[in-house]
């Protein structure tokens, strides 16, 4: 089957059945042997995994429409015509129809404006609708959606350093993890990393908050304040940040690492590789490793390991490269 001889039936047979997985993958009764049926009808076709995508972005918008207390729970178990409809239907309701855009947005429902932005290969800039500008590292995956009352991102993975167009009456939210960084108008970066955030205020000041289940706005941070938190915990934890901070370096490409012990610098290289490093012990991880890399050259990385410290390298079963400490000489009688 190519692309340039589907049917009407065939197309709609492939969104039906990408509106499906997307509400079977979203279910929290789906089994393993669905998601490897998913991920192989995923890969049978190119046509497949764009028509994913598309129902994806539509789940992205209708999550964040309130459901009415008295309306009934929508069965997850329904034919796929039901689901496309539904689907579908959530996505005509948030983007498409004028009276319920309208009202959506007057009520601080439908957003006006949606963008799904990714950097795979190369940091990318953009100006989102707002006028802000954003920078994404590599391997950066995010939405921004334009509310009513504030402005909305959600980084899914990867990193990003914001300059937000200022508006104290529209709020720009960013939602990370467990937790949100809240601000009006400033100069920040955000890293999402597994399921750690860290937070690095350079200008202006945020609010941020470590779990936004829980009440309040969270901690302020002033210029030069650098926020962490991850799941369970209560607050974020804020520490002070220095003038050779060099956190940032990715906006030009670069990866410090200045004398950095292996436990701490292994979260900042393996975002960049196919496969992450692992350590063979606790005690592996105090080696201590420095350089300026390429981030576009850290695949290249590990091989190099033993060539400017006193390890060498093993596989897991998983096939990731493992650092191991080499064995020490025995004393000399």
């Amino acid at each position: 089957m190519t692309q340039d001889t589907l049917s009407e039936a065939e197309y709609d047979a492939i969104t039906d059945a990408a509106a499906h997985w997307c509400m079977r993958l979203h279910a929290a009764d789906c089994t393993e042997e669905e998601r490897r049926a998913f991920t192989q009808w995923h890969d049978a076709h190119p046509l497949h995994a764009f028509e994913y995508e598309a129902m994806l972005e539509i789940w992205d918008v209708a999550e964040h429409l309130p459901r009415p207390e008295s309306a009934p729970l929508v069965p997850l178990q329904q034919p796929s015509r039901s689901l496309r409809q539904y689907a579908i239907a959530a996505g005509v309701c948030a983007l498409a129809l004028p009276l319920a855009a309208y009202t959506g947005w007057n009520l601080g429902w439908v957003p006006d404006s949606y963008e799904h932005l990714r950097a795979t290969d190369n940091v990318r800039q953009v100006t989102l609708s707002d006028g802000s500008q954003i920078e994404l590292n590599l391997n950066t995956d995010l939405t921004f959606s334009n509310y009513k009352d504030e402005r909305r991102v959600t980084l899914k993975k990867g990193e990003v350093f914001f300059n937000v167009s200022h508006d104290a009456s529209h709020p720009f939210v960013v939602r990370a993890g467990e937790g949100n960084i809240r601000v009006t108008g400033t100069r920040f970066n955000v890293w999402l990393y597994e399921d750690q955030v860290r937070v690095n205020l350079i200008e202006g000041s945020v609010l941020v908050t470590s779990n936004r289940a829980l009440p309040g706005d969270g901690l302020r941070l002033g210029s030069s304040m650098q926020a962490r938190y991850k799941p369970g915990d209560y607050m974020p934890q804020i520490s002070q940040t220095y003038p050779n901070d060099t956190s940032l370096a990715w906006r030009n490409g670069k990866l410090v690492l200045d004398n950095l012990a292996l436990n701490e610098a292994l979260p900042l290289i393996n975002r960049y590789l196919d496969r992450p490093l692992m350590l063979a012990d606790n005690s592996t991880g105090s080696i201590r490793v420095g350089g300026i890399y390429n981030i576009k050259e850290l695949n290249n990385l590990a091989n190099s390991l033993p060539k400017v410290l006193p390890v060498y390298l093993t596989r897991n079963k998983e096939g990731n490269p493992v650092i191991n400490p080499m064995p020490q000489q025995p004393p000399k009688s």
